[in-house]
């Protein structure tokens, strides 16, 4: 099993806050990486659409994925989501990008869209490494 096979096995993991919270990643390589939240009744605030703060998770989840995916170990030290469109029950997806990476510092863009493709959110995430990934 290659490095991103395990990664992707790690943080798929059963009972883990991600999968607790509905979100899997499908998809890790070195610096991106894909996923999809799957917004239940759950995931609504009361007006009845999915809660800023899934979309939050759902990103740093991803974002994290695609700095993980340059091998080293990192923590979130900011984030910025701009919602651009309320999204609905069902599948949210989520693809980020590491815009750069340096020894210690990765910042990553990060968007969101429902299964057709429409934006729903948009924004960067930045890392700190603290260290290796266990093997």
């Amino acid at each position: 099993m290659d490095f991103y096979s395990k990664l992707l096995e790690r943080v798929n993991q059963a009972g883990t806050f991600s999968t607790n919270s509905r979100i899997f990643v499908t998809r890790i390589e070195q610096g991106c990486a894909e996923g999809v939240l799957h917004a239940d009744e759950s995931s609504l605030n009361p007006n009845g659409i999915v809660h800023g703060g899934c979309l939050v998770t759902l990103a740093d989840t991803i974002a994290g994925c695609a700095a993980h995916g340059l091998g080293g170990q990192y923590v979130t030290l900011s984030s910025n989501l701009n919602f651009l469109a309320p999204a609905q029950k069902g599948e949210v997806r989520c693809a980020a990008e590491v815009r750069k990476a340096g020894r210690t510092i990765v910042v990553c863009d990060v968007t969101i869209t429902d299964t057709a493709g429409k934006p729903l959110a948009c924004g960067s995430f930045t890392f700190f490494r603290v260290g290796e990934l266990p093997k």
